[in-house]
């Protein structure tokens, strides 16, 4: 297969997504927005049965243009890709309307024009459904509990529309080698298998996860010592779901870090392979902190409010919630009040990404590990997220 050339690729750490649609988006925004515009015919089709019926919906980005993903490949993503995803739903069971949790996700070697547009056709398809959404930006490795609960299994790999790369129909190649970091993800009572592929190098093996080395005929399951018995069994579902349709050229085995046979597993990665110490992760609990957002200087500026509450918040305005010290919901929370400004409205998650930049810029001690990546959760005035209203509470 000819290799195509891949676009410049987003990079979360030192770039931006500016949210078109505003005289505030500069004029490679402005040549992105036309390309965008005229891949649709200024009417994007994708949306004519989005949020009409429960469920989840999902399209990927290809060439600008918005496609359906296939429902057999629910929950696989390409790192080389971005998405919108779409869960629509009623918070109770005699509700009269949808509610509507609206995502993209950014693959970490998507490229920019792929990210750029994603972020642009959420935020039409959010116009689409009349700002009801709450909207989430997720990126790869940093996605929110709640975006990995719609999937009973979450896959990550390499690959996507730009390397030309779909789908595998040919049996593996026998030097296959393909390394899988196996983990587990909570939101409520749901808990969903986490699988991501990474860099087949000694590096990879961390102490407290499991591991599936893919070799196209053997499939090798790693189990090191402080790993989980859960994330354990759900590997080995992972390897099956592998192996089964190779039809039976291909075997499993299972190695247990200190156990019988474990040396021929590091052995793969080198002589001198070994488990790396995982990091003690760092203290977190910081409080949640609350701005009142404002851009009527022309320029944005976050003006701290004390104590945080709910009562502090007021229709005519827009605020900020940091709140990505959470260990369990690492969020920086966007409220819109009713009566908030066209622009506020419109760029506010694109506020919320330069807070995180000026955070990270200036040495936050209390900024979580997530930095630039963590996610951003834009809400109007009476459809607030459970999230929100919890941390607001805390």
């Amino acid at each position: 297969m000819a290799h195509l050339t891949k676009p410049t690729t987003y990079d979360i750490k030192d770039s931006n997504i500016a949210l078109l649609g505003s005289d505030a988006s500069g004029s490679g925004s402005h040549q992105l927005e036309k390309h965008v515009r005229e891949a649709a015919g200024d009417k994007e089709k994708a949306w004519a049965n989005a949020g009409t019926a429960a469920g989840l919906q999902i399209w990927r980005i290809e060439k600008f243009h918005v496609v359906d993903w296939p429902k057999d490949k629910l929950g696989s993503f390409y790192d080389g890709d971005s998405y919108i995803v779409l869960h629509t739903y009623k918070k109770t069971p005699d509700a009269e309307s949808f509610s509507y949790d609206l995502h993209f996700w950014l693959g970490e070697n998507t490229s920019q024009d792929e990210a750029g547009t994603a972020a642009y056709k959420t935020v039409e398809l959010d116009d689409h459904l009349h700002g009801a959404p709450v909207q989430y930006r997720e990126v790869q490795g940093f996605e929110s509990p709640l975006f990995l609960s719609y999937f009973p299994h979450f896959v990550c790999l390499h690959g996507g529309v730009d390397t030309g790369f779909h789908h595998v129909s040919a049996p593996p190649p026998l030097d296959l080698h393909k390394l899988y970091i196996i983990k587990l993800s909570k939101h409520g009572a749901k808990v969903s298998l986490v699988v991501r592929e990474v860099a087949a190098t000694a590096a990879s093996i961390v102490e407290g996860d499991v591991y599936i080395l893919d070799k196209g005929t053997h499939v090798w399951q790693y189990n090191t010592k402080t790993s989980l018995g859960k994330e354990k069994f759900k590997a080995a579902e992972f390897a099956q779901s592998l192996v089964s349709p190779r039809q039976g050229h291909c075997d499993v085995q299972v190695f247990d870090e200190g156990g019988s046979g474990s040396g021929a597993f590091l052995a793969e990665f080198g002589a001198d392979a070994a488990v790396v110490p995982a990091h003690a992760p760092k203290a977190s609990g910081a409080p949640p902190k609350l701005f009142r957002l404002s851009d009527a200087s022309g320029q944005v500026t976050f003006a701290p409010v004390d104590p945080p509450s709910r009562a502090a918040l007021s229709s005519a305005d827009a605020f900020l919630l940091d709140h990505a010290s959470d260990p369990t919901h690492p969020a920086i929370y966007v409220w819109l009040g009713r009566d908030a400004s066209l622009t506020e409205k419109r760029l506010a998650p694109q506020y919320a990404q330069r807070y995180l930049y000026e955070k990270q810029a200036g040495g936050d001690a209390a900024a979580h590990h997530h930095g630039v990546a963590t996610s951003i959760v834009k809400m109007r005035e009476g459809d607030e997220s459970e999230a929100f209203l919890h941390a607001l509470a805390a």
